[in-house]
């Protein structure tokens, strides 16, 4: 009777096995890393938008309101590739 290895066990599998775990954590950290520049970036808007934009609201012209517009399609592009809405809809 011949042994066969158990290629669970062979030493190829526990070192791909190895790499296996190292890119998923490193890709883990790599995500929340993005996740912590995405929820910086959403903190410093919503402190923005309760200021009102850096605008007096008593001097509000069309060119504040061009630039909120340019704001919203921007933002509007970043929630509808999220929530699969807009041309992002199946």
């Amino acid at each position: 009777m011949t042994s066969r290895l158990n290629p669970q066990t062979t030493p190829r599998h526990q070192l791909r096995a190895e790499k296996v775990a190292r890119n998923k954590e490193a890709a883990l950290n790599a995500f929340l890393g993005k996740k912590a520049e995405i929820d910086d970036m959403l903190a410093r808007l919503q402190t923005l938008s309760d200021d009102h934009f850096n605008t007096d609201p008593d001097a509000i012209t069309w060119g504040d309101v061009g630039t909120l517009e340019h704001y919203a399609s921007l933002l509007k592009r970043i929630t509808d590739s999220a929530f699969g809405e807009g041309e992002h809809a199946e």
